[in-house]
């Protein structure tokens, strides 16, 4: 009895910690960003959290960077989008209220949300992570080589589809599927890359949405649906995809047509 009261309270313990130990990173990242200005120093922040990726064999430390990618691209991109705001040119309160709702969103991120291994749990996380990612690459690459930016999008793609993959215990491909995905992501990260078109947000006009992004989400989500119809069923069933289709389709038809003459170029 008195063992198992001293590994709850252990247990206990070590959640109490690892939540404090969260939502001290992510303020600490903002204060950092608020106060140094100083993306290196932030990004050094979220690259130190990972630590216990090489805490193992050197062996296993490419396995434990795939596992944990999306975790840091998520990290880089609050990490930017928070600098983003802080040199903003707004008012203070809002700048103020803007920055402190990234963070929150970063801390739910790291305790509500990284930690679920569901597979529904996953396959958001991996949404996610590439809605930040592609927004925060063509934010940044405006001056970039194109190649570069087609690197980066290949990895993106590859990280989220390994991410999604790793759930399906039975796929014996799942590493040639997340290569070929990034191939995909790349070939449309480079005809973005020519001709993109972004958004502004409302409440800070200084942030913009490329339109990339949502066309990378919608078109990875039915990519996904098809893929689970797969799986289980030994062939892609109709029935599964086309609402997913058809609702993707719509959006990116409207983005194409319609919005195109009410975004920004760049």
């Amino acid at each position: 009895m008195e063992l198992l009261k001293y590994v709850r309270r252990r247990s206990f313990l070590s959640e109490v910690v690892y939540t404090v130990l969260n939502i001290a990173l992510a303020l600490a990242v903002v204060l950092v960003i608020r106060y140094t200005d100083s993306i290196a120093l932030a990004l050094a922040l979220v690259l130190m959290s990972k630590w216990r990726v090489f805490a193992v064999r050197p062996r296993y430390w490419f396995a434990n960077l795939r596992s944990n990618f999306v975790d840091v691209i998520v990290g880089v991109s609050v990490v930017m989008l928070l600098y983003t705001l802080n040199v903003a040119n707004i008012d203070e309160s809002r700048q103020l209220l803007l920055m402190g709702v990234v963070t929150m969103f970063y801390a739910a991120w790291l305790l509500l949300l990284k930690p679920r291994s569901q597979r529904s749990f996953m396959v958001v996380q991996a949404g996610i992570a590439l809605a930040l990612g592609v927004s925060t690459l063509f934010a940044i690459s405006f001056n970039w080589p194109v190649s570069l930016v087609v690197i980066v999008m290949w990895v993106l793609g590859y990280s989220v589809a390994n991410h999604v993959l790793s759930t399906y215990n039975d796929e014996t491909h799942g590493l040639f599927l997340s290569i070929l995905w990034g191939f995909i992501m790349a070939e449309i990260g480079w005809v973005a890359y020519h001709w993109t078109i972004a958004y502004s947000l409302p409440f800070v006009s200084t942030l913009l949405l490329p339109q990339v992004a949502i066309i990378a989400v919608l078109v990875s989500f039915v990519a996904y649906k098809a893929y689970d119809s797969f799986h289980h069923h030994q062939k892609i069933r109709t029935a599964d995809i086309m609402l997913p289709l058809l609702f993707s389709l719509s959006i990116i038809a409207v983005l194409i047509f319609v919005f195109n003459s009410v975004g920004t170029a760049i």
